[in-house]
């Protein structure tokens, strides 16, 4: 396996993202229409914070919330805005950072993603999810075993 794979080849490109404007529902929103745990906070294309679905868990129901549903109880939300729950010292990498680098960065950390930054405008986002993919197609251990052909990745 190569060791010197820049994040650039698993991050993911199409950035979902909300401003520190928006409202926590909008950002709710985005989670559960796109399936997604993290939100970098922006200002145009630099990062200021990053959002997490735990966040909105920290301070609302919102794990009770059915995902068929459309309403959602804005009580809580409108108590606080994305400013004041958004991580706002987030740890950022380039896009040559390797892959090797990004996992010891998240092994070591207690967050489960990484916006990608290069020259202060955010290009990406990687989280553990990617990386866990890029180890299922890369690095499962392959056995000449016929019966274990079940677990081979091609």
């Amino acid at each position: 396996m190569k060791k010197r794979i820049p994040v650039s080849t698993i991050m993911t490109k199409n950035i979902i993202a909300v401003n520190r404007t928006d409202d926590l529902e909008t950002a709710e929103r985005l989670f559960k229409q796109y399936h997604i745990r993290h939100i970098p906070v922006v200002s145009g294309d630099v990062i200021i914070g990053m959002l997490s679905y735990t966040d909105l868990l920290r301070i609302s129901f919102a794990d009770a919330i059915q995902d068929d549903e459309t309403e959602v109880d804005t009580v809580v939300y409108n108590m606080f805005t994305i400013d004041q729950v958004m991580t706002k010292n987030v740890v950022t990498v380039n896009s040559e950072t390797t892959i090797k680098d990004v996992a010891e960065i998240l092994t070591k950390n207690e967050f489960h993603a990484l916006p990608i930054v290069d020259e202060g405008h955010l290009v990406g986002i990687v989280t553990t999810t990617d990386l866990i993919n890029y180890l299922l197609k890369h690095c499962l251990l392959y056995t000449s075993d016929a019966a274990d052909d079940s677990l081979r990745v091609d």
